[in-house]
């Protein structure tokens, strides 16, 4: 059942109370309970799909070509699934309804050429249409450029320089690579190493790209300017250096650049060990694998081999159905520890017993995924021991704060017959969790004060990722664990927090949510999190995040908030509704004491009447061949969005249950 389906069901009483019938909701979470631990894998961990845009398909098939490798079969698959995206406008968009997207335009199309559809093919010729109405290939970001080079589409001398001396600063150094994030700094460093090699492949005139320069490819030389209205600034600072580092390049002026792929190469292949590839996320294995074979690694080497491996294991085969026929997929990545640790957490709440042996058998995988060993994080966190979890199935090098957060919260729902030992690895976990703490009193999410905001005037930092600073939705689910296992406002850390998300709020009420979209994400979080650390639900700060909760709501009953507010704060809180948004929504009119309104009663209906037969929910837009699956999980704003396969059915879960629970302290 789609959304759109499930409003055409909606039925709500003309008079009288809209509260839904407690057996109803009941019956609802029994059905929801089921579902989940019908999905259980037999290692006791759930693991939902991660679906992204099509530039996952398109940097596939890049990939390949340029390898002179893949399944043919597979390819064609990936190039069905590519296509099937495209807009009526010719674009492909980074979330359903989002606008044209120029770097995916041509990513894609470029990759649907290198797969042999012709440019008169109407396809093609809408989306060159669009692609130059938009400014054509020069408008594209660092990476999609780096990309085109090594398929001859582009000049090396024409993007920004990401030369592999970086990884030579020392850890005091300023600008030294620990200082931008910890995904940034996995997909940058293999991507210096191919900057520096220059891999080049040529491909047939017919598959190249040199109708989508505005003007012709001799322009292609067009580079960033000088802000003349601002001479003396760092964007022209980074501007000159790059300048003066393309001229080195020219003429070989590079004294420190063997030394320099050594380190980047010893970099990278320390952190192949102990994960599911480079960073266990998609562009820095991709990046990884072309790197590899760019310092001279065999195809039949294990690393690449392993490399690839872990790569490939990303794809989704799609059999054919009614709408479509047989297609392939990447995941920007894989969730089992996040979705196990929501999942736990979810079938706590709803009263599954702390000693069933299904959820003994999940804290039990979690235990398993405790990270033992320093990682990245320890550059600026030396002397903390390490402790924590990671977000995929192996990533040693990676935990992040806020599966850390939502683990413990999860293991707090099970009696262990492991009881001390689950203690003891809580224990270190929380030591991490403080140490990992920021300045300013929130948390990051992969490293602490990660805020040096002068990376971003980085020509190469066009991806609009290069930091990760402390952000409400961590802070507030980190207040929430905190009081989980005894922590009070007495403790001065807490506080700290508390007093950094009250300087978050925005003036209407709300967070900005950086992990999941967008305002009713971060609202919701800091508002759990303040409800259980014990702030009164009468302060003004929070009757205001209520009544904002309130006034975004939908007509249906439901909320929704689309990736767009990322781009238009005037769009917060908009968008059609979905089930884990509402969810979101509930749960944070709870948190605020709000269990009697219409509001409140409303959304507990519409995730009622949208409940399928079988317990699950549905969150997916259109219909046969154009469904797509409604965006509600963030990678990186503004340039990559993420549907989680699972938000759809733990948090509906969780908002019955709070609700449940609500009506009856309140009868």
């Amino acid at each position: 059942m789609s959304i759109q389906q499930g409003k055409q069901q909606s039925s709500v009483p003309k008079f009288g109370r809209l509260d839904a019938d407690l057996a109803d909701v009941d019956a609802a979470i029994g059905r929801s309970t089921d579902y989940l631990l019908g999905k259980q894998h037999p290692d006791g961990y759930w693991c939902g799909e991660l679906e992204a845009d099509s530039m996952l398909e398109a940097d596939y098939i890049f990939l390949h070509v340029l390898l002179e490798s893949g399944d043919p079969g597979r390819l064609k698959r990936a190039f069905t699934e590519m296509m099937r995206y495209q807009n009526e406008d010719g674009s492909w968009s980074i979330y359903p309804g989002g606008p044209g997207n120029i770097s995916l335009a041509v990513k894609c199309y470029f990759s649907a050429k290198l797969m042999g559809m012709s440019a008169d093919a109407p396809e093609l010729a809408k989306a060159r249409e669009w692609i130059l109405a938009h400014g054509g290939v020069t408008e594209c970001n660092t990476f999609t450029k780096m990309y085109l080079c090594a398929l001859g589409q582009y000049d090396y001398d024409a993007v920004p320089a990401i030369p592999p001396e970086i990884v030579l600063f020392p850890n005091w150094f300023y600008f030294n690579i620990y200082e931008i994030s910890s995904w940034s700094r996995s997909i940058l460093v293999p991507l210096a190493i191919i900057y520096a090699k220059k891999p080049f492949k040529k491909v047939p005139a017919e598959q190249g790209i040199d109708e989508l320069f505005v003007g012709g490819r001799v322009n292609a030389t067009l580079r960033l300017r000088i802000d003349r209205k601002r001479i003396i600034s760092w964007r022209n600072f980074f501007l000159v250096l790059d300048r003066l580092m393309h001229l080195a390049e020219a003429v070989h002026i590079r004294p420190l650049r063997s030394l320099a792929i050594k380190r980047a190469e010893k970099w990278m292949l320390e952190r192949l060990e102990m994960t599911d590839g480079l960073g266990a996320i998609y562009p820095a294995m991709m990046n990884a694998i072309i790197a590899l074979r760019c310092l001279g690694y065999s195809e039949d080497d294990p690393q690449v081999i392993r490399a690839r491996d872990e790569f490939e294991k990303l794809g989704i085969e799609e059999p054919a159905n009614e709408a479509l026929p047989e297609t392939f997929r990447m995941q920007p990545c894989m969730s089992p520890v996040w979705d196990t640790a929501q999942t736990l957490f979810a079938l706590g709440e709803a009263g599954v017993s702390r000693t069933d042996p299904r959820l003994l058998k999940a804290a039990d995988w979690l235990l398993s995924k405790e990270v033992r060993h320093k990682g990245d994080w320890a550059v600026k966190v030396r002397n903390a021991e390490p402790g924590g979890w990671y977000f995929e199935f192996n990533n040693e090098f990676y935990p992040d704060t806020d599966d850390t957060a939502q683990v413990l919260l999860g293991l707090s729902k099970v009696d262990n017959p492991r009881e001390r030992y689950q203690i003891q690895v809580a224990e270190r976990a929380i030591a991490w969790e403080f140490a990992m703490q920021c300045k300013n009193g929130g948390w990051g999410s992969f490293d602490k004060d990660n805020t040096k905001m002068i990376f971003q005037y980085i020509p190469f930092a066009d991806h609009n990722a290069m930091l990760d600073p402390p952000t409400a939705d961590i802070t507030g689910r980190m207040l929430e664990m905190l009081a989980a296992y005894g922590y009070t406002r007495a403790d001065k850390r807490v506080q700290k927090a508390i007093d950094f998300i009250f300087k978050e709020q925005e003036s209407d009420g709300s967070w900005f949510g950086r992990w999941g979209v967008n305002y009713l994400y971060g609202t919701f979080l800091v508002l759990r999190g303040l409800e259980a650390i014990g702030i009164d639900q009468h302060e003004p700060q929070i009757q205001q995040a209520a009544e904002w909760i309130r006034m975004v709501q939908n007509p249906d009953g439901g909320w929704g908030e689309t990736c767009g507010s990322y781009d238009d704060p005037n769009l917060r809180g908009s968008g059609v509704s979905t089930p884990s948004q509402t969810a979101w929504a509930i749960l944070g009119l709870l948190a605020a004491g709000d269990d009697r309104s219409d509001s409140i009663a409303k959304g507990v209906r519409w995730l009622l009447t949208r409940q399928e037969q079988g317990g699950g929910w549905d969150e997916s837009m259109g219909e046969g061949k154009l469904r797509q699956a409604i965006i509600t999980g963030t990678g990186f704003p503004r340039v990559f969005y993420l549907a989680y396969h699972m938000y759809r059915q733990y948090f509906p879960l969780m908002a019955l249950t709070t609700y449940k629970r609500a009506m009856e302290r309140a009868a």
